[in-house]
């Protein structure tokens, strides 16, 4: 039995290869703008979102009979219910960082395990994160050094980096803020032999 990831997610990689977790990558054949703005168009909530995302994604790589297949998605919701995407340009992530300056906002994390096309196991948690009132002077400098590297985040931020400054608060799963459950999904793997008891 293999665990195919179908993410190209450098923390999701990072997350299960830091957990021992033996897995291939390989890459989700889905449009996920088009995705996501079919799913909002349909009614379903930011979180809803997030959950059939990392469904979609899993359905949409080929695997082998009896292999594992992980989809995993993080959809970043304002106060308002709106949602942000990943920024096309550093004045988007800067307008997005203004946007989230001094506010709180949630990151909702969500995994899917499909086998033989079928969703078998599925996931998702909820963080609330606080951002500290941001200066201009400390926006510009922060995207100065880190926006090649948050160019793909929602949000124009990775925690895991100098984006922990932007931060008062975290209330949640730090693996979620990442943009994966990972502790329950290594439960599920547990189970299916995946990883050792």
């Amino acid at each position: 039995m293999r665990l195919l990831l179908a993410s190209k997610s450098p923390a999701r990689r990072s997350m299960l290869e830091g957990a021992g977790v033996p897995f291939e990558p390989v890459a989700a054949l889905l449009d996920e703008e088009a995705a996501k703005n079919g799913l909002e168009a349909a009614g379903f909530d930011p979180r809803g979102i997030a959950e059939e995302l990392a469904q979609l994604k899993a359905l949409s790589v080929e695997a082998g009979e009896g292999d594992l297949v992980l989809g995993s998605d993080q959809i970043l919701e304002c106060e308002d219910g709106a949602m942000l995407g990943k920024p096309s340009s550093r004045n988007e992530a800067l307008e997005q960082l203004r946007l989230l300056s001094g506010r709180s906002h949630f990151l909702h994390s969500a995994a899917v395990v499909v086998e033989n096309g079928e969703g078998v196991w599925w996931h998702s948690e909820s963080v609330e994160m606080t951002m500290r009132p941001l200066g201009e002077s400390f926006l510009e400098a922060y995207l100065d050094r880190e926006y090649e590297s948050i160019r793909g985040s929602v949000g124009a931020y990775r925690i895991e980096g100098l984006g922990a400054q932007l931060f008062e608060r975290a209330e949640g799963s730090h693996f979620a803020i990442l943009g994966m459950p990972l502790l329950p999904l290594l439960g599920y793997l547990r189970l299916r032999g995946v990883i050792d008891q």
